[in-house]
């Protein structure tokens, strides 16, 4: 039985965190492709819907990350697609990024959040309870 694998949106302005990123979640078993510009992950989904996304908060506006998942979270198209922040930005002076609940998380439009760096491990078991999947075909456990 040959079963599609998840695909997974990294979109991160740091190429070393893609090029990390990409070696987790492709040896977790999925699918990945990388984007340096959360616009450029916005128009690749006209031809490749992603199962999840992981992205980073500060990519040229400090709210980028969070302008990106808005923006998937109010289209019906994208609204079920699961967003994970991972961000080295975690407070600033005046600032606290870290949800501290449930609903913090929702109104960052977000399902989860990681700082950076991201522990892998932790990383690839939210990636597979939001994915509701224990391992994907051909993943490592």
């Amino acid at each position: 039985m040959n079963m599609k694998k998840p695909l997974i949106f990294v979109v991160d302005d740091d190429h070393d965190v893609l090029e990390i990123h990409e070696v987790v979640l492709t040896s977790g078993g999925y699918a990945v492709r990388t984007f340096d510009d959360p616009e450029k992950a916005i128009a690749a989904m006209s031809a490749a819907r992603p199962d999840l996304i992981v992205t980073d908060l500060m990519m040229g506006h400090l709210d980028s990350g969070f302008s990106l998942a808005r923006a998937l979270k109010s289209d019906p198209a994208t609204s079920g697609i699961p967003v994970i922040l991972v961000t080295a930005v975690a407070a600033r002076p005046g600032f606290d990024f870290r949800p501290k609940s449930e609903a913090d998380l929702a109104a960052m439009a977000v399902n989860a959040y990681f700082d950076k760096p991201a522990d892998h491990d932790a990383l690839l078991a939210k990636v597979r309870e939001l994915l509701g999947a224990a391992t994907p075909a051909g993943g490592a456990s």
